[in-house]
C-alpha cells in the first residue's frame, strides 16, 4: 500500500475565522422554484423527490468534509416525511447584514443563499453547486428547522416555502448537549407525481457517502417499516472497492491505494483486479458521483494505461502479442474508485455529471503514475498477474474485431443488414419504435400476429442465451442469439456503441411466467447491464407484463395478473361456473389476447428497468450469474420468502 503525502489538509479552518451571518451570501431570491421545480431539482418524478434528501444530507456531509461533524442520522417518518440531524455547527442564526434577518431564515428561504460561496467557511463542498436547502424548502407541503448552538435550540416552520412566524428560541435541556442542525419536511404532493420514499435508493446513496468519508457514521432508520442500517467505513474507499468485488474471484488479496493531500485538491484512488471481463469504475468529485467521468477519470485512466504497458514491456512480456495493447485490455476485470476533494469544481451541465477541470487530469495521471510504479516494483507477482490478464484480453478483443468483421462480410454477401427472424415495423422514427424480444417461436409467431405493424418489430429469440457474467467478449459475440439482438438494435457494442443509431427506443423483453422464461429474462438483463448498460442507464429497456389467468364466466373475462387479483375477479364475478385459466406460456394466448394484454399501449403494463443504485444491480447480477456457488445459495434462502408467482 503506497501513500504520497502533501503539505496542507482541506479541512483547516482558518483560524480566527467564525462561521455566522457574515459567512451567509444571498444571490437571488426564491419566485421560481415552485413555478419551474424541475429547473432546478431534474425532474418531479421519484428521482426528483429522493434529490430533497440529497440537498440536505449533502449540507451535513459538508459539516463532516470541513471536520465539524461525525455523525448524521436520517429517518423517513411514519407520514412519510423526512428527518435528517446532524452534529455539525448549526445554521447561523444571528442577524444577516444585507436582509435584516436571522441566517436561518436567509438560509431555509433565500436560493442561492449558503456558506458555501465563503471559502473560509467551507474549503470544499459538494453543496456548493446543488440548489440547496432553500429549494427542499420551497418544495415542501411544510418544512421545520431545529438549530442547537451555544447552549440554545433555535427553531422556525414553513409553510410552501413560506415562515409561519418568526424564529424562536429556547435554552437546550439536558440532553441536547454539543451542537448541530435537524431538519424536517414533507413534500409537497401537488408538486410531485409520486410522494412515497424509496428504502433502497436513500440507503444506496447514504452507504456511497459512509464509503467516501472515512469517520463518518450514517445512521437510517424507516419508521414505516422498522428498517435501519447503520453506515461506518473507517477504511473509506479501500472498503468501497473490497465491497465492490464482493463475490468475485479477486487477483491480489489488497485493494492498490494511493492518495495525496494538496492545498487546492485532494485524491484518493483504491483499485482491485478480478476475474471477470468488465470494469466497475465509479468517480466522485467532492461526494458527488460523476457518471458521466470527467478530467479525473481520465488522468486515472492514461496512468493506468501506460504504466501498465510500459511495465510489461520493459519485463519482456509482450513479446508474442500481435495487436496493440489498448486501454480496454488493460480495465478487463477492473474495480476501482476515484475520489476527488477540490474548490471551484467545473461540472458540465446542471446535474453535475462531468468534470471538466483541465488541471485535475494531471493530478490524478501524476498520482496513480507515481503510485503504481513505486506498487509494482514492490509487488512484482501482482503486476505479472495483472499482466497477464491484460494480454488474455488484448488476444481475445483481436478475436472479437475478426468475428466482427466476418459478420459484417456475411451481411454484405446476404444483400442485408438485419437478421433474417427480425419482423420489423414500418415507421421509421426510433422515438416512435419498439423492440419486442420474444422468448420462443411460437410466442414470436403470436405477437408477430397481435402486434401493431406500424411501430412494433419483434424478434424471436430460441432458448436461453449465453451467459455473458462468465464469458469473455469474443465468445459473446460468436452467440448467434445475441448477434441478432445487437444486429437488430443497430447501435453496436463495446468501444463502437453508438446510442444515436438506436433504432428503437423501448427494448421490451417478453417471456413466459415461468422458471424457464424468469431465467432467460434473466439472462437477457445481464447482457444488457453489463454490454449495453448505456441503453438501461438511458430508460430504453422495458420488461412485459403479460396476465398469469384468465377468470371467466360466460360472457365476463378479466385477466389477471397475480393470484390475488384473480381472488378478486372470482369473487366479482360471483357466479357458479367460474373457468379459471393458467397462462404457463405466452404462446397459450392467441394474438388477439397477446395484442388486448400485453402489447397494446393503451391497455399494457410495461416495468422499466433502472440502475439507480448500480452498486446494488451489479452485486446482484455477480451472485445470481457468477461462478460462486455459496453466495448464490445464501442468497436463494435469504429470499424465498419473497418470491411471488413460482411455478413448480
Amino acid at each position: 500500500m503506497s501513500t504520497i503525502e502533501g503539505e496542507a489538509t482541506l479541512t483547516d479552518e482558518p483560524k480566527g475565522h467564525h462561521y455566522d451571518a457574515t459567512s451567509i451570501t444571498v444571490l437571488e431570491g426564491l419566485e421560481a422554484v415552485r413555478k419551474r421545480p424541475a429547473m432546478y431539482i431534474g425532474d418531479i418524478s421519484v428521482r426528483g423527490l429522493h434529490h430533497l434528501i440529497w440537498e440536505v444530507v449533502d449540507n451535513a456531509v459538508d459539516e463532516a468534509l470541513a471536520g465539524h461533524c461525525d455523525t448524521v442520522h436520517v429517518t423517513v417518518e411514519q407520514d412519510g416525511s423526512i428527518s435528517v440531524r446532524d452534529n455539525g455547527r448549526g445554521i447561523p442564526v444571528d442577524i444577516h447584514a444585507t436582509t435584516k434577518k436571522p441566517a436561518l431564515e436567509v438560509v431555509m428561504t433565500t436560493l442561492h443563499a449558503g456558506g458555501k460561496f465563503d471559502s473560509n467557511s467551507y474549503k470544499v463542498s459538494g453543496g456548493l453547486h446543488g440548489v440547496g436547502v432553500s429549494c427542499v424548502n420551497a418544495l415542501s407541503e411544510w418544512c421545520a428547522v431545529e438549530v442547537l448552538r451555544d447552549g440554545k435550540v433555535y427553531s422556525q416552520s414553513y409553510q410552501l416555502g413560506v415562515p409561519t412566524g418568526p424564529m424562536t428560541s429556547r435554552a437546550a435541556d439536558k440532553k441536547e448537549k454539543g451542537s448541530g442542525t435537524t431538519v424536517r419536511f414533507k413534500p409537497d404532493a401537488t408538486i410531485f407525481e409520486e410522494t412515497t420514499f424509496h428504502y433502497d435508493t436513500i440507503a444506496a446513496r447514504l452507504r456511497e457517502l459512509a464509503f467516501l468519508n472515512s469517520g463518518l457514521t450514517i445512521h437510517l432508520r424507516d419508521e414505516r417499516t422498522d428498517k435501519s442500517n447503520e453506515y461506518f467505513y473507517k477504511g473509506g474507499i479501500v472498503e468501497f472497492v473490497k465491497y465492490l468485488n464482493t463475490n468475485k474471484e479477486t487477483l491480489h488479496a489488497k485493494p492498490v491505494f494511493f492518495s495525496r493531500d494538496g492545498g487546492n485538491v485532494s485524491v484518493e484512488v483504491a483499485f482491485q483486479y478480478n476475474d471477470s471481463y468488465g470494469e466497475t469504475l465509479l468517480s466522485f468529485v467532492n461526494n458527488i458521483n460523476t457518471i458521466e467521468g470527467g478530467t479525473h477519470v481520465g488522468g486515472f485512466r492514461s496512468a493506468l494505461t501506460r504504466t501498465l504497458t510500459n511495465y510489461a514491456a520493459r519485463e519482456g512480456l509482450t513479446k508474442n502479442v500481435k495487436s496493440d495493447i489498448t486501454g480496454e485490455d488493460v480495465r478487463e476485470g477492473l474495480t476501482a474508485v476515484v475520489s476527488i476533494k477540490m474548490q471551484n469544481p467545473q461540472f458540465e451541465g446542471q446535474t453535475k455529471t462531468k468534470l471538466g477541470n483541465s488541471e485535475i487530469k494531471g493530478a490524478v495521471e501524476s498520482v496513480v503514475g507515481e503510485g503504481l510504479r513505486e506498487y509494482f516494483e514492490e509487488n512484482p507477482s501482482v503486476a505479472r498477474k495483472v499482466v497477464e490478464k491484460m494480454i488474455a484480453a488484448a488476444r481475445a478483443r483481436e478475436a472479437a474485431r475478426k468475428a466482427r468483421d466476418l459478420a459484417r462480410r456475411k451481411t454484405i454477401l446476404d444483400g442485408g443488414s438485419l437478421p433474417g427472424k427480425l419482423a420489423d415495423c414500418a415507421w421509421d422514427n426510433p422515438e416512435e419504435c419498439e423492440l419486442y424480444i420474444v422468448e420462443g417461436d411460437s410466442a414470436g409467431g403470436s405477437a408477430k400476429q397481435g402486434r401493431d405493424r406500424r411501430f412494433q418489430a419483434i424478434l424471436p429469440i430460441r432458448g436461453k442465451i449465453l451467459n455473458v457474467e462468465k464469458a469473455r467478449i469474443d465468445k459473446v459475440l460468436a452467440n448467434e442469439e445475441i448477434r441478432s439482438i445487437i444486429t437488430a438494435l443497430g447501435a453496436g457494442v463495446k468501444d463502437e456503441f453508438d446510442i444515436t443509431k438506436l433504432r428503437y427506443h423501448r427494448i421490451i423483453l417478453m417471456a413466459d411466467a415461468d422458471v424457464d422464461g424468469a431465467h432467460i429474462r434473466t439472462l437477457l438483463l445481464t447482457f444488457l447491464f453489463r454490454e449495453l448498460k448505456p441503453l438501461v442507464d438511458a430508460g430504453h429497456v422495458y420488461i412485459a407484463q403479460p396476465p398469469l389467468f384468465l377468470v371467466k364466466a360466460g360472457k365476463d373475462e378479466i385477466y389477471c395478473f397475480d393470484e390475488k387479483e384473480r381472488e378478486e375477479a372470482i369473487a366479482r364475478i360471483g357466479k357458479k361456473n367460474v373457468m379459471v385459466q393458467r397462462y404457463k406460456g405466452l404462446g397459450e394466448m392467441n394474438p388477439d389476447q397477446l395484442w388486448r394484454t400485453t402489447m397494446n399501449p393503451e391497455t399494457r403494463t410495461l416495468v422499466r428497468v433502472n440502475s439507480e443504485d448500480a452498486v446494488e444491480a451489479d452485486r446482484i447480477f455477480t451472485i445470481l450469474m457468477g461462478e460462486q456457488v455459496e453466495p448464490r445459495r445464501q442468497f436463494i434462502e435469504e429470499n424465498a420468502l419473497a418470491v411471488k408467482n413460482l411455478d413448480i
